[in-house]
């Protein structure tokens, strides 16, 4: 048993947290902007400590999920996943703002997103 003081106390594992998937069931760009949805916080309280932070974090105004992943301090790819069901869900309604062409338009919309935040 690990002492109250010992920080490792506190870890739960990100396989643990999705369940052991490791992939969303949709693919979910890092600069998608998500909304929660009116009843999000509610029914959220039955899905999960996580999925009702995100929820709760989504409700007064919209975050991309690379904010949600660094607001909740959930590694990337566990974030993704939880997102992914919580749009499945209804939960979250997704608006990305990348061009749905490839790669190359992704890089060139967060490099000017980049550039914007260092003029700042």
């Amino acid at each position: 048993m690990t002492e109250p003081h010992d920080p490792r106390g506190n870890l739960v594992r990100p396989y643990a947290v999705t369940r052991g998937r490791t992939e969303p069931i949709r693919d979910i760009p890092i600069e998608a902007v998500l909304v929660a949805s009116p009843a999000a916080v509610q029914e959220s309280r039955f899905a999960g400590h996580d999925k009702y932070r995100i929820a709760v974090l989504c409700e007064p105004k919209a975050l991309s999920l690379a904010e949600l992943a660094a607001l909740t301090r959930l590694p990337l790819g566990v974030a993704r996943v939880l997102v992914a069901d919580m749009v499945a869900d209804g939960l979250l309604a997704l608006h990305s703002a990348a061009p749905k062409k490839g790669f190359t338009e992704r890089m060139d919309l967060l490099g000017r997103v980049l550039s914007g935040l260092r003029k700042l």
